[in-house]
């Protein structure tokens, strides 16, 4: 499972290849979340492919780089930095390039594992080109995705709040002013987290210890640290130094101070110049860069061997070298040959020079599911981009970089099939590099178009990826690059809303009608003037003070702007839906928003349409019509949306409308198969407790004890995952569960009800359902009295926006609790009951089971347990053969048994 997990796949397609239910899949992620303290699937994803799975003393191994290359040496600095890693809460490895701190890190980073309980994690900063997405690199090591409500950075620290773990942070000399602000967050958030940190300069943050890591030791020549480095990676070219020329071996340490990068370039050159050609060739080389005397920087000896090195190679081989120093992330021959292959270099010469830069160290062979790569170290990339632009090549090779990169996210767009392990893993692996080259674009005004296009393909591709705060920073980007930007706005405001971003949504909108507006697109900015007046009451949760005081302002002046345009009044209707609504009688509000609805279908557009159907449902559900509003539902859950943000918010919303209508109306099928396509969302992938809580009411409701008790373990595990926020409108869903437990009869009930309590949902806005739910529990265990105390009240006594979903459960229940009871009452209430469900087959049959009971009618119970069976509901199909008593109800109860419950 972990090992799936590990490539991207979902939970469907772990199914099928494992011939498992998809509810059995949820089962193991969720025992895999508990088990391996992981924060979420994308961090399980991380542990399978950066750890594996060890069988040592239960615990995982740390999620570090694998060296191809032993550690030589470094016993005094690494004993110096293991110390000061256990008892300091941010380290600095602070050395010049090439001198080994990375590898020094990795050493000490293994070396004190055992001291962090929940993990090891290391994340390589060298792809990062922009200082805003040090926390994506930082939540892509940990395996961290998006939570509601969180940035990405929020959401990286409120998943090591309270982790005994280590991070490892490589490379933060470039994106300092990045480092440094996450750092001093996420330290002051997460008292148990270490960082050691690597970097060529002090960081300044508070916390900061800084472990200086010099050249490698040269002291006892022959016995050095230095010439034990040279004579190590000198056998494993198969140049083994004899011992009477162990000396010279001192020599050339010495003559490149120590410096350990320098010193494995030059062991890779042994087989062509042995070791007195290197002595001498190095030699010459040193004098050649300094003048004489070497300069005091211990960083010229790198840069001294890499001269060295460079001037050994062949021009085509050099050439490449550089050519390829555009790269920020490992890459394939295939790529190489498009952005480094061009006059002189002949593309079909590329995948011979790439083996030959590798024999000389000057590359490492990555090897990855999609086939070999090639990374340059940080180094030896800052050395190619120099002679890069000694060259005069660096404006074609960026430019035939961003025109990799751009057919590379087009690819990513266009694929048909983007909720795909491959699909992702071929995203993580090209983003850095698209990113890095949308930074180069950007600010180029030359290339200022394809930015632009770039921007808005990444934006794309990161949203398909479940990176929502990307996606809505690239769009956002994109407008900025744009001559019109009002698309990529409009865009970045549908990304918001997914995120539940309110304000964000609200500023966007408005945003974009400026923008439209100011490029004469005056239709437009009514449009979106009223999307923002219309949000602020079908999104007004997702705002911490919805902007309602705005709207009729906002709505008045795109009125004004809307001319005849069909779009824009279209838009306006479902405006007024929110805005006048509020103080309409209910005849002229169901009139409004079934002109919103027919003006949004003449458009065409199946996103307007979505939205107005969306208001007609409010409308509906304020008559009291569930049965109409059902049908409304229905409808709009079968629209083809688009695959965009803006279709991706509406299909969120209108599947969890419709499994909740259909609840309502006794459809339990419908509101299974609606539960499941939400929950299977890609969009939810880390919202574990919203897309699970539609599923969970009817699952509940059916009495699929198996499915809740699996469905809740992800549900909580999301919940708490997120910092228990306030979500009232997911309480339903733990009321649910706590009635399963009810039925049962087991410990667990209380502490569901408490999680109802803890998501915020007032006492009267779940008065409706928690009736409901209570009733069952009570007539299930055979409290009869005391089902008909809890349905007491008068149906009118709730107000009909809290009860309408539940009207029809409640008066069926009411009835049969009066029936069980044999109060005078009963008959009236089955016979009032009757008209108010009509077209509810569910709630027909519990009124049927009444009567019969009333009656001693077996023959009219039987038949009701058949009205239950074709209703799709097991459970009260067999309390009806319970009731029946003799044979029929041992059946019951063997059928009760089966769903997991037990006759009370």
């Amino acid at each position: 499972m972990l090992s799936l997990l590990g490539e991207h796949l979902s939970n469907a397609e772990i199914g099928a290849r494992l011939f498992i239910s998809v509810r059995t899949v949820e089962t193991h992620v969720s025992s895999l979340l508990r088990k391996l303290g992981a924060s979420d699937r994308r961090a399980l994803a991380g542990l399978a492919v950066e750890w594996g799975r060890v069988a040592r003393g239960g615990r995982v191994a740390p999620a570090l780089p694998s060296p191809v290359t032993s550690f030589v040496g470094r016993a005094r600095e690494r004993a110096l930095l293991a110390e000061a890693v256990t008892t300091q809460r941010q380290v600095s490895a602070v050395g010049p390039g090439g001198v080994g701190k990375t590898r020094l890190a990795l050493a000490v980073a293994a070396d004190t594992a055992g001291e962090f309980g929940d993990g090891v994690w290391f994340a390589d900063l060298v792809p990062v080109t922009d200082p805003a997405m040090v926390g994506a690199a930082v939540a892509a090591a940990v395996g961290v995705g998006e939570q509601p409500g969180r940035s990405l950075d929020d959401s990286v620290i409120a998943t090591l709040a309270d982790r005994r773990a280590l991070l490892v942070l490589d490379n933060c000399e470039h994106v300092r002013d990045g480092v440094a602000p996450f750092l001093e967050r996420m330290l002051g958030s997460c008292p148990r987290v270490t960082v050691l940190a690597t970097s060529r300069a002090r960081l300044m943050v508070p916390f900061e210890r800084v472990q200086p890591i010099p050249p490698l030791s040269l002291s006892g020549d022959a016995e050095s640290d230095a010439v034990a480095l040279f004579l190590d990676r000198a056998a494993a070219v198969g140049w083994p130094v004899p011992p009477e020329q162990r000396g010279l071996a001192a020599e050339v340490c010495r003559g490149l101070d120590g410096v350990a990068l320098a010193i494995e370039l030059a062991a890779a050159r042994l087989p062509t110049l042995g070791l007195d050609g290197l002595t001498d060739t190095l030699s010459d080389q040193l004098r050649l860069l300094s003048g004489g005397a070497r300069a005091d920087d211990r960083h010229q000896s790198v840069r001294a061997t890499l001269e060295w090195s460079h001037a050994l190679l062949d021009p085509a081989d050099r050439t490449l070298l550089r050519r390829v120093s555009v790269f920020v992330a490992p890459f394939t021959a295939g790529a190489a040959a498009r952005v480094a292959g061009f006059a002189p270099l002949d593309p079909a010469a590329v995948t011979d020079g790439l083996a030959r830069l590798t024999e000389h160290s000057l590359l490492t062979v990555v090897p990855a599911a999609g086939g070999t790569r090639y990374r340059t170290l940080e180094s030896i990339r800052q050395f190619g981009a120099e002679r890069l632009a000694e060259a005069g090549e660096a404006d074609e090779a960026r430019s035939r970089h961003l025109a990799w990169c751009a057919a590379t996210a087009a690819d990513l767009v266009a694929d048909a099939a983007p909720d795909t392990g491959a699909w992702r893993a071929r995203f993580d692996t090209a983003a850095d590099d698209v990113r890095a080259a949308l930074g180069w674009a950007a600010a180029e005004p030359a290339h200022r178009a394809g930015a632009h296009a770039l921007a808005l393909d990444l934006a794309a591709a990161a949203f398909r990826r479940t990176l929502l705060g990307e996606a809505q920073q690239r769009y956002e980007q994109a407008a900025a690059l744009a001559d019109d930007p009002a698309p990529a706005l409009r865009e970045a405001a549908a990304v918001a809303g997914c995120r539940m971003r309110g304000e964000d949504m609200h500023r966007l909108h408005r945003a974009a009608a400026a923008g439209a507006s100011a490029a004469g697109d005056t239709a437009g900015a009514a449009r979106d003037l009223a999307g923002a007046a219309a949000g602020a009451y079908r999104f007004a949760r997702a705002f911490t003070h919805p902007p309602q005081d705005e709207a009729a302002d906002l709505l008045a002046e795109a009125r004004e702007l809307a001319g005849a345009d069909p779009a824009a009044t279209a838009a306006i209707a479902l405006a007024e839906c929110g805005v006048l609504g509020a103080g309409s009688a209910l005849p002229e509000a169901l009139t409004r928003a079934e002109r919103a609805v027919e003006l949004a279908r003449r458009t065409g557009d199946p996103l307007a349409e979505s939205a107005a159907l969306d208001a007609l449902t409010a409308t509906l559900c304020w008559a009291g019509d569930a049965v109409a509003t059902a049908a409304t539902t229905r409808r709009r859950v079968g629209l083809a949306l688009p695959d965009t943000p803006a279709g991706a918010l509406e299909r969120v919303n209108a599947l969890a409308e419709a499994a909740e209508v259909a609840v309502g109306v006794g459809d339990l099928a419908g509101a299974r198969r609606w539960g499941r396509q939400l929950r299977d969302l890609p969009l939810l992938a880390e919202r574990g407790d919203f897309a699970t809580s539609r599923l969970l009411v009817a699952d509940a409701l059916v009495g699929d004890a198996a499915a809740v008790l699996d469905g809740s373990t992800r549900f909580l595990d999301a919940w708490e995952r997120a910092g228990r926020p306030h979500a009232p409108d997911l309480a339903t869903a733990a009321a649910a569960v706590a009635m399963v437990h009810g039925l049962r009869g087991d410990d667990s009930r209380d502490r569901w009800r408490a999680v109802v309590t803890d998501l915020g949902v007032t006492p009267r806005d779940s008065a409706g359902y928690r009736a409901v739910f209570d009733t069952i529990v009570l007539l299930h265990h055979g409290r009869t009295a005391e089902a008909a105390e809890r349905t007491a009240a008068d149906p009118g006594a709730f107000d009909e926006q809290v009860l309408w979903v539940w009207r029809d459960w409640y008066l069926a229940l009411r009835a049969e609790a009066a029936a069980l009871t044999g109060s005078p009452e009963a008959r009236d209430r089955i016979a009032a009951a009757r008209s108010a469900v009509a077209g509810n087959a569910l709630a027909a049959a519990f009124l049927d089971r009444a009567e019969a009971v009333l009656d001693g009618d077996e023959s009219r119970l039987l038949a009701a347990a058949k009205a239950f069976q074709r209703a799709g509901c097991p459970y009260q199909e067999a309390r009806t053969l319970v009731l029946l008593g003799g044979g029929h109800a041992t059946a019951g109860a063997r059928a009760l048994a089966d769903l997991g419950l037990g006759v009370g």
